[in-house]
């Protein structure tokens, strides 16, 4: 990488030519960090249950990484759209951006990839997944690019940061007081079996609800309105509160037919205002050069957004991922933006940019190693160099490894070198792996 020196204030610059803004690198650092979490929960969730998504209510790190990604989507718009001269040019290009985000989504997440045990690929039309982590990203983005396009705003300076950017809190506070209306004021009732479809060709699971303003996973509203509108059979089939007690899921991820009929059937979590709130962020990295003042604001509006979630959550407004409660997205909103100011105080103001190189150079390139994971690119790959015998590859030496560690089981496997040569071999793979990332580090 280039030599970098930490961001300039508003007077250090030369006074002749305004030159090109330097790269915020603390973006990318965050960015890096989004996809290393997610990499993370995702390989090592079934390991370690604690680090994996809450089933129902309350916070574990899994469940911090999708609104970090919205939050982070919405800082870098901000600096994307600072200055519109073309609102139709820009809203177009906008557009394009967020059907690309979705049909790659609706690509990786809307069948089936390549796993372990399988070479395949597959979308069934009839049960494809419309709404997956890049699609929500896609209507997050283009509802947050959408209000920085159109929306008028005063000129900072005239009046404070919060009226100079006030149709988007009305947005915020409108979009926020209608979820929660639907949440808490909306009533279903299904009890007899044609009230719902059936969740696969053979049986039909009757969930019964009477209750107003339901929040559990059996009865609520955004579990209802997902069903009439997207269709049941097109919501995700395996969802996080099938871990909770009630459904005894077994050692293989099935849900026995004991279990109550909720823990059978589909379910897609929500989410939306992260993205604005991470926009107001953005404002503020945008229109404010000092350093102080910049951090200031995001770090006591942050706390001020914790507070505020907490207070909810006391109330009884539950922290719900799957929901995505207001005092989730309060909580989560605020940990991103304490978490974005550590990384700009430590990157961007410091310059300890060495420390952080290899969460940039992940941040530069989350959208492609976020398709290299989620497709099981990677997977394929390892798989594919092996010693001597198929089975003497770094997934199955990981796995194995694994399961001796965690002792949820034994599996023998067959191994027809010495594992000094597998040591050495895995040595090689990795020292392989460094060694062109170097090498594409000096070639940027």
């Amino acid at each position: 990488m280039a030599d970098y020196s930490p961001l300039l204030t508003a007077y250090d610059g030369p006074g002749t030519a305004s030159p090109k803004p330097p790269r915020v690198a603390s973006l990318d650092v965050f960015r890096g960090l989004c996809v290393f979490l997610m990499m993370l929960v995702d390989y090592g969730g079934s390991i370690l249950p604690i680090i994996a998504h809450s089933p129902w209510n309350g916070l574990h790190l899994a469940d911090f990484v999708m609104p970090f990604f919205l939050f982070i989507a919405g800082v870098s718009l901000a600096l994307v759209y600072k200055r519109v001269t073309n609102r139709v040019e820009a809203t177009w290009k906008a557009v394009f951006k967020a059907v690309k985000l979705f049909l790659l989504g609706v690509l990786l997440q809307g069948g089936y990839f390549h796993g372990v045990a399988s070479l395949t690929y597959g979308v069934d039309i009839e049960r494809i997944r419309w709404f997956g982590i890049l699609q929500r990203i896609a209507i997050g983005y283009i509802a947050a690019a959408l209000c920085e396009i159109w929306l008028s705003r005063q000129t900072l300076g005239e009046v404070g940061f919060f009226r100079t950017y006030y149709w988007h809190w009305c947005v915020i506070f409108s979009l926020s007081a209608i979820y929660a209306g639907l949440l808490y004021d909306w009533e279903f009732k299904a009890s007899t079996p044609s009230s719902l479809p059936p969740s696969n060709a053979t049986t039909t699971y009757v969930v019964k609800c009477s209750e107003r303003g339901d929040l559990g996973p059996a009865c609520n509203s955004a579990r209802m309105i997902d069903r009439y509108i997207l269709g049941f059979d097109h919501l995700y089939l395996k969802p996080v509160y099938r871990n909770l007690k009630e459904c005894n899921v077994s050692a293989d991820g099935r849900v026995p037919e004991s279990s109550p009929s909720w823990c059978h059937t589909p379910f897609d979590p929500e989410a939306a205002v992260t993205c604005i709130i991470g926009l107001q962020y953005g404002h503020i990295l945008a229109h404010i050069q000092d350093h102080k003042e910049r951090l200031n604001i995001w770090f006591f509006s942050s706390v001020l957004m914790f507070v505020l979630g907490l207070f909810l959550a006391f109330i009884g407004i539950p922290v719900n991922k799957s929901l995505y409660t207001i005092s989730y997205m309060l909580i989560t909103s605020a940990s991103a933006g304490i978490t974005f100011c550590a990384l700009y105080l430590l990157v961007d103001v410091y310059g300890y940019r060495c420390m952080t190189y290899v969460l940039e150079w992940m941040g530069i390139h989350s959208l492609t190693i976020f398709v290299v994971v989620t497709s099981n690119l990677a997977v394929i790959a390892i798989q594919g160099f092996y010693l001597a015998d198929p089975q003497n590859n770094i997934l199955f030496f990981t796995l194995s490894s694994c399961m001796v560690c965690s002792g949820c089981g034994h599996r023998t496997l067959t191994y027809t070198v010495s594992r000094m040569e597998q040591i050495l071999f895995h040595a090689t793979f990795i020292a392989g792996v460094v060694a062109v990332y170097f090498t594409t580090e000096i070639d940027a």
